[in-house]
């Protein structure tokens, strides 16, 4: 854990657009999206991160604790909160993310994968914030090279069959 970083990196409040598998690296990727704009931020994700947030935005709990489940009941337990997740920035193409935790008058800071931050601030309730710069990135080598919008997502995502959808549907 460390102290709250001093970083003015102008954030803004972003909510889970959905998720979708890209056939051509069979990794799920979640897309968020600013609450006020049509951007988006696709971000690859594992597959069990995936399936959390997918069991999170569906309201089916699990019948047992599963991980997230487990680091809320532990937080809980230690008094704090989820006061607010944030995807901060992307380095070596590895996005990097931020649980802010409040107890009393404390804040910590905790260093996450976007995609736990992420799942953990559905069960939380907690909001989720992107790093304004993230919104504008290339894409990764070997695809087009200009910034993501909605149109070149949306057109990515209409070639991915149907069926790929079946492993998060809930």
């Amino acid at each position: 854990m460390t102290e709250p970083s001093n970083d003015k990196v102008e954030m803004i409040e972003v909510t889970v657009n959905g998720l979708a598998l890209d056939v051509t690296t069979n990794s799920p990727v979640v897309m968020l999206s600013p609450t006020d704009s049509e951007k988006v931020l696709p971000i690859w994700i594992g597959h069990y991160e995936a399936w959390a947030i997918a069991m999170e935005m569906s309201g089916i709990p699990s019948k047992r604790p599963l991980t997230h489940d487990l680091l809320r009941s532990v937080i809980g337990h230690l008094g704090a909160t989820v006061d607010r997740v944030e995807i901060v920035d992307l380095v070596d193409q590895t996005f990097l993310a931020r649980i802010f935790l409040g107890r009393d008058s404390e804040r910590i800071e905790v260093d996450a994968r976007p995609s736990d931050s992420i799942a953990l601030a559905l069960k939380m309730k907690a909001p989720i914030f992107a790093s304004l710069k993230l919104f504008s990135l290339k894409p990764p080598d070997g695809h087009e090279e200009k910034p993501y919008s909605p149109e070149d997502l949306k057109e990515r995502l209409k070639r991915i069959n149907p069926e790929d959808f079946g492993k998060y549907s809930l």
